[in-house]
This record gives structure tokens, C-alpha cells and sequence, in this order.
């Protein structure tokens, strides 16, 4: 390795709670300036490579994507929040002579090498099941083993995933309906082995939680395996309708890999396909199928116009007039009666109170339930709708070295309420809080060490541009809405108790970053403000001056 230390930048150039992406030999360095300290790291995102510099800078040293929310510190290059798969790298800087040197190794500057391998401690057993066991091999998995492992956990850890492969970016499949897994593996299997030293097992279903023993065996398995730590980060289940006709084989659910290659070889050119609800699932898969020359495509949705009940009137009317535009036929406040089939058995169409769709495949695109089934004779305690109550640092409570995550956990918000949220953001950052805790406890620092759960949640969806959101909104009160929806462009901000909870934007970053940065601060200005014109922009939260309101 072979350093280079270079004069990128005046130091005039570069104002207090400011950014600026510059060259170094032929590679980009992000300078972030806090006061009088300058910091220098890798220029972009280790999610989906967004520059950095576009993105959040806040005075407790925190720089936000603008795109899906990761986050990372500027004076360590480490990560604050998930999505980033991986830290970016730090590297040194001073001001010598009026000029910001930056000393690095130009390889680490360029684009492919931005991801910084994080200081693993190598698992000090070999053993399979001894240490932290997890059951579920989707975002939260991948994220508590990076975690653990960052935060110094030297125990092994056996993952058990009734998927075939290793975790994935499952965000990838509705939107773009890739079928090869090995294209969207966070991690391979032979990676999750060596560089973390944990013990991936593919196509298992665990069908019981022994708490008292301490142990979880998986199906058709000659043996239990032993945890002093357990993860339940089993996801979810897509649900199908109660109506006739929807266990034909061709109604389809959405939802992994195998979903993904059904849906992709049965929506052909001059097929007829019918998609039944506009969850945002659904949309994606509206809107990756109305690229192909379909026979017609057709949405099923219950409410009003799409999205309706999470994003509003105004914006799901803009996001259908889009779609509609791209030849899709929309049929809201409907209701399917049921899936009508032929004497082969296979659907045929779609009834539904004024007409009947034909349909040479069916997708439910309905929701999903907390795949929680397997714990219903192991002595866990399943809200109403099957997900898991946890505290504030996600453990079961009464079941010791038990945690929950993701889709299954109905954790505390920051808004005071109990409830599951079915992001994937939020089950990456939900992996990295367990994994986190769980290693502090490891060294005798308990849980305690850390802190309890409070993370904004951030989504995103390909509507025809990027949709982004951050915030809890579910049963917002109001809906201020700035830009045309319909042209795909808004900022819409969504109030409830006289406070704006949500922020959601296509084609205004960085605002969604900021405005989760706002809310995690709680510096959100008021609705009245909103109304008045001021911009969330416009709130300084990186400056010197701002220090004392965001420490």
C-alpha cells in the first residue's frame, strides 16, 4: 500500500457545516468541515454508490445519503445506519500553507474500493450453533452479523435461512424482477464463512424455539441447535384471499427468489396480467411489467387510488395518472369476488362486481403476515396479527437472550406507540441495534451500554421516479403538499397531533435525508411553517451554531 498526501482543496473553500467532493489522483474525496475540524472519507455511498457530497451533513459528525438514508460518520468513516453494507474509509487531513491536504492510498479513493472491510473479530469457535443463533436470512440477518462482528463480538454465529441462498437485497426483486440471487447476495456464503466467520445454513425451516434449553430444531433435523443468544428475524408471509379460485397455479404471491422468476416467466409479451392491490409491492411490480408488451395489465385496489391510506389522496392520484399513462388499467374501490378458472384448473380471469379481467396470471400483491407460526407452541406470547412485542432494545420480553427483529417486531416508536413496520431499512437497522447490544453484553457492558431503539424509518419505491420517505405518518391527520404529484415531483409533509410526523418526495433530494434527520433531532419545523414556505433545507443542523440543538 502506498500513500500520497496531496493539496485538494483552499481552506477558504470550505465552510463550517459544509461539504465538497474533490479529486485525488484521479480518484474523489469527501471533505466535511464541523467547526474547525476537517474531516475526509470516501466520496460515496456503499448501498448504491450515491455521492455523498449531494447528501446530509449534521454537527454530531453524521453525513446521510440522499438516496436511501445510510449513514456514516465523517470523523470514522463508520456506519451510523443501515442500508450501507459496509463503512466507508476515513482518511487524514489538515490545512497547511491555506490549502486542505488529504493523506490516502489513491486506490481507496476510487469508486470500486469505497467500501472499508470493518474491524471483524475472528469467531473464537468453530462450533455449529454455539453463540448467537439466527433464525432468518433476509436484511436484518445480514445486517446483526456485519454488526456484531464490527462491534467486537468474538462468539460464533450460525445463521438458519429457509431461503436457498445467502441474504439478498430483496428490494431489487419487485423492482426490477431479478431472478438470479447471486447478482443481489450482500454476502456469498464462502465470505460470510471466512471474512465473518459465521456459519450459514440454507433451507431450513425451524419449527420450534425451545427458550427453557435454549436450543432451535430444524425441520427433518436429526439434531437441536444450542444458542446462548437467539435472533428472530424470520420476515414475513404473503398473504392470500379468502375467495374461490385463489389457489389456482398461476395466482402467484411476491416475495423471494423463486416468486421473482415465477412472475418474470409467466408476465410475457401479449399475456394478460392482473395485479390485486396497490401496496407499494404491487406498484413495483406495476411498474417493472408495464415496461414488457403485455396484453394488458391490470391493478386491483381497494381504496381510492393507490397508496392512499400511507402516502394521501393527492400524491396516490398523481402516481396513478402516471402509471395510467403507461398503459395500465386501474380499478379502485373494487372488490374481486373471486378468481375465475378454466376446466384445467388454472385462472382465467379476475370477477370483480361490474366486469370480469382476463387474466393469464394473477399476482396478490395483499400484504404480508409475520412468519411467526413456528413460535405458536414454543410458549411466545403473538399479537393479533402474529408479530412479536419486544422493548426498546428489541428482547422478547420473559425469554432470556431472545431478540426480535424486523417484519415481526412490534417495538416502541418514538412517537409512543407499539406497532410491526414492514421496511426493509428498518429491519437493517434493527439487525444492527441487536447486533450492537449484543456484543456490549458480550464484554459485560449489557445492554445498557447502548441505547434503546429510536431509529427514523426510511423507505423508498420506483414509481417511475424514486419515491423516498421517511417518518411514522399511519393515520395522519393532514397532507400539505408542495409541487404537481402527477408530474412526479412534490414534497408532501404529513401532520398529525399538529406536528409534522413524515416527509415524502420524488425528485427534491436531499430533502427526505434531511427531513429524517429533522425528526430524529426534533427540529421539525411546524405545519404552520411548512404552510408559510420555509424549507426544510433552510434548518441548519451542521453548523458550529447548530452544535448545541443537535448534540
Amino acid at each position: 500500500m502506498s500513500t500520497k498526501t496531496l493539496a485538494v482543496l483552499p481552506a477558504a473553500d470550505l465552510q463550517d457545516g459544509k461539504m465538497k467532493q474533490v479529486d485525488f489522483d484521479g480518484g474523489k474525496v469527501l471533505l466535511s468541515r464541523l467547526g474547525p475540524t476537517i474531516h475526509a472519507t470516501s466520496a460515496f455511498c456503499t448501498h448504491y454508490g450515491a455521492p455523498l457530497a449531494g447528501g446530509v451533513l449534521t454537527a454530531d459528525a453524521r453525513v446521510v445519503c440522499p438516496w436511501h438514508g445510510a449513514c456514516f460518520s465523517v470523523k470514522t468513516g463508520d456506519i451510523e445506519d443501515a442500508p450501507a453494507p459496509s463503512p466507508i474509509h476515513s482518511f487524514k487531513a489538515f490545512v497547511k500553507d491555506g490549502q486542505i491536504h488529504v493523506t490516502a492510498d489513491p486506490a481507496k479513493t476510487q469508486k470500486p474500493n469505497m467500501a472499508r472491510p470493518p474491524g471483524l473479530v475472528e469467531a473464537s469457535s468453530e462450533k455449529a450453533g454455539a453463540g448467537v443463533v439466527i433464525v432468518g436470512g433476509g436484511s436484518a440477518a445480514f445486517h446483526a452479523v456485519e454488526s456484531l462482528r464490527e462491534h467486537g463480538y468474538a462468539g460464533a454465529i450460525t445463521l438458519l435461512s429457509r431461503e436457498p441462498h445467502a441474504p439478498i437485497d430483496r428490494t431489487k426483486l419487485s423492482k426490477a424482477l431479478v431472478t438470479d440471487a447471486s447478482k443481489i447476495e450482500w454476502r456469498s456464503a464462502a465470505d460470510l464463512k471466512i471474512k465473518y466467520g459465521a456459519n450459514l445454513r440454507t433451507g431450513v425451516d425451524v419449527t420450534k424455539v425451545d427458550t427453557d434449553a435454549q436450543t432451535t430444531p430444524p425441520a427433518a433435523a436429526p439434531e437441536t441447535i444450542a444458542y446462548t443468544t437467539l435472533i428472530l428475524a424470520p420476515g414475513a408471509i404473503p398473504r392470500r384471499l379468502p375467495i374461490p379460485g385463489a389457489d389456482a397455479p398461476n395466482v402467484l404471491t411476491f416475495r423471494g427468489i423463486a416468486d421473482a422468476k415465477a412472475v418474470d416467466a409467466a408476465a410475457q409479451k401479449g399475456k394478460n396480467v392482473v395485479i390485486i392491490g396497490a401496496s407499494f409491492i404491487a406498484m413495483e411490480l406495476v411498474g417493472a411489467l408495464s415496461k414488457r408488451e403485455l396484453g394488458s395489465l391490470h391493478v386491483v385496489g381497494m381504496e381510492a387510488v393507490p397508496f392512499e391510506a400511507v402516502l394521501g389522496p393527492a400524491v396516490g392520484a398523481g402516481l396513478q395518472k402516471y402509471h395510467a399513462g403507461q398503459g395500465v388499467a386501474f380499478h379502485m374501490s373494487a372488490k374481486v369476488e373471486c378468481v375465475e378458472v378454466g376446466a384445467d384448473g388454472a385462472a382465467t380471469g379476475v370477477r370483480l362486481a361490474t366486469e370480469t379481467l382476463p387474466a393469464d396470471v394473477v399476482i396478490l400483491g395483499v400484504g404480508v403476515a409475520p412468519a411467526t407460526h413456528f413460535l405458536k407452541d414454543s410458549g411466545f406470547a403473538l399479537e393479533k396479527d402474529g408479530g412479536i412485542r419486544v422493548d426498546g432494545y428489541l428482547r422478547v420480553p420473559g425469554k432470556k437472550g431472545v431478540y426480535a427483529v424486523g417484519d415481526i417486531a412490534a417495538y416502541p416508536q418514538v412517537d409512543g406507540a407499539v406497532r410491526r413496520i414492514e421496511h426493509w431499512n428498518v429491519a437493517g437497522n434493527h439487525g444492527r441495534a441487536v447486533g450492537r447490544t449484543i456484543a456490549l453484553e458480550a464484554v459485560g457492558k449489557g445492554a445498557e451500554g447502548g441505547s434503546e431503539f429510536s431509529k427514523v424509518p426510511v423507505f423508498w419505491s420506483a414509481q417511475g421516479q424514486q419515491l423516498r420517505y421517511c417518518g411514522t405518518g399511519a393515520g395522519f391527520d393532514d397532507v400539505i403538499v408542495t409541487g404537481d404529484p402527477g408530474a412526479l415531483k412534490f414534497i408532501a409533509y404529513y401532520v398529525k397531533a399538529g406536528k409534522v410526523v413524515a416527509v415524502c418526495t420524488m425528485q427534491n433530494d436531499p430533502v427526505v435525508s434531511q427531513a429524517s434527520e429533522l425528526l430524529r433531532l426534533g427540529l421539525m419545523p411546524t405545519p404552520e411553517e411548512i404552510r408559510g414556505g420555509r424549507s426544510l433545507l433552510e434548518v441548519d443542523i451542521s453548523s458550529e451554531n447548530a452544535k448545541g440543538k443537535v448534540a
